[in-house]
């Protein structure tokens, strides 16, 4: 048996967030909507899974599969379908948050703040998001002078843990506790109703590591960020 974040794209979009999912005719692949995410997964290794996988990555071009490092699916190749990169990442895992942080005050955000959602997150880079992953959320946010300036939210669903994600700050309002406040609202959340949090940092980025691990999080397993090509969409 393998643990459920080993593979959390295809257990997450197979199940808790089904749907959000496109999935081909006979379910052996699954690819997040494209206007939500990038995320793509097949149900295992086989040549006709891969070729599910495959058919799912040139309809929607732009996909990314997350898988543990060391895997056969982290290594995987689709037929007719260009590799970018392999990106080296961590999971970090927390079933509890260490003591302290200040009160932070925030707002939930919705439908209205999506241009500033996006436009934040395009100019932060917190890891893929697109003009609707705002409906994985909730995400809760910081505004100064009316302006979106800080945001969290969450992504993926698994059995018994939820995904922080999106965790961002506007440049010019760092170092003020914002990314350390929300997330903390945010995991916390998860906790108290029963669920793990668990997120994915690069692996050559210590500062994030060290940030979170400051939180209460800590690295549970090495996985593999596989970028596909963006393609021309049909």
């Amino acid at each position: 048996m393998t643990h459920p974040l080993d593979r959390a794209v295809w257990n997450a979009l197979t199940t808790r967030l089904s749907a959000f999912a496109t999935a081909d005719s006979d379910d052996r692949a699954v690819r997040i909507d494209p206007e939500v995410g990038v995320f793509l997964a097949g149900a295992d290794a086989r040549p006709e899974s891969l070729a599910a996988m495959a058919g799912l990555a040139l309809r929607h071009p732009g996909a990314g599969m997350i898988e543990r490092t060391g895997s056969a699916m982290a290594a995987l190749d689709l037929p007719g379908v260009a590799v970018v990169d392999r990106i080296p990442l961590v999971q970090m895992v927390a079933t509890a948050l260490t003591p302290g942080g200040p009160d932070l005050a925030f707002e939930t955000l919705t439908e209205a703040d999506a241009p500033e959602m996006l436009a934040l997150a395009t100019l932060t880079k917190p890891g893929p998001f697109r003009s609707a992953t705002r409906r994985l959320g909730p995400f809760i946010g910081v505004r100064q002078g009316g302006r979106l300036v800080a945001m969290a939210g969450r992504r993926m669903r698994v059995d018994g843990f939820i995904e922080l994600s999106g965790v961002c700050t506007h440049p010019d309002w760092r170092g003020r506790g914002y990314a350390a406040g929300l997330s903390r609202a945010v995991a916390g959340e998860f906790l108290a109703s029963g669920e793990g949090v668990f997120l994915h940092a690069f692996a050559e980025h210590a500062p994030t590591i060290a940030f979170y691990r400051s939180l209460g999080f800590e690295i549970r397993a090495p996985m593999t960020y596989t970028r596909l090509a963006e393609g021309d969409r049909p």
